[in-house]
């Protein structure tokens, strides 16, 4: 018999903010950043973003650029001792709908798959705090010494993450039809493609306009917005 899973996207899906917004801030903190540059290059970007001037995904590219640039060099054994940290303080930072659809589908023994754009590192320490089956994430290319070195294979589009759904499915022997997919961006458009329960959390502007754009995705989607202590179930109808 096929298996049922359910993937997961892990940033403002899972996890109330980014995670490599935390990364960055260790990386601060430990000096492997020079702090002007939160201050010139990310946090005027950020400030447009926090007051609904500026694009969310212009604040998030400023971030991995310098990552991906401080990386360079830099050992594996770091980056994962920074990894386990972040999630050690914040891994509890997560949306309740979603935390309790993940004890749910353990309780009956569904598959549970981070499919994350964040860090593998990052990725891999959520997944086990949160007890996931399996996860897949953005890989930081590292050398034969462990040393990262500045090429990426990215996990936050579409392609990339429709691309990991098949591969999983062969791996798992997944029932897709009866599979369930959460996220929040158009990244994660390709997983309710796929699957036959997609849910939106908080989605995006932009990804409630590929599901309008869309007949199939239309009919199955649930839409979940969580703020504060409430948790609403909304109709795609009712979406101005």
């Amino acid at each position: 018999m096929k298996k049922i899973a359910a993937f997961y996207d892990i940033d403002g899906t899972l996890y109330r903010e980014g995670l490599i917004t935390e990364v960055f801030k260790k990386f601060v903190t430990h000096e492997l950043v020079d702090p002007s540059k939160w201050h010139d290059d990310v946090k005027p970007t950020f400030m447009k973003y926090d007051r609904r001037q500026g694009e969310y995904d212009d604040y998030l590219n400023k971030m991995v650029s310098i990552y991906t640039n401080t990386l360079i060099g830099l050992s594996d054994e770091h980056i994962r001792h920074i990894a386990k940290l972040v999630i050690e303080q914040k891994g509890e930072r997560v949306y309740t709908f979603t935390r309790d659809e993940i004890k749910r589908h353990k309780e009956n023994n569904h598959l549970v798959i981070a499919v994350s754009g964040s860090p593998f590192e990052l990725v891999q320490e959520m997944a086990k705090k949160h007890n996931f089956d399996d996860c897949r994430g953005t890989i930081y290319v590292t050398d034969d010494n462990g040393k990262y070195t500045g090429e990426v294979i990215p996990m936050w589009d579409h392609k990339s993450k429709k691309k990991a759904l098949l591969e999983l499915c062969e791996l798992y022997d997944i029932d897709l039809e009866n599979s369930y997919a959460y996220g929040d961006t158009t990244g994660d458009f390709t997983m309710f493609e796929l699957v036959g329960h997609p849910y939106a959390i908080n989605p995006t502007k932009e990804l409630i306009e590929k599901i309008k754009n869309s007949e199939e995705v239309s009919k199955k989607i649930t839409i979940i917005v969580e703020r504060k202590n409430m948790i609403y179930k909304i109709n795609l109808n009712d979406i101005k």
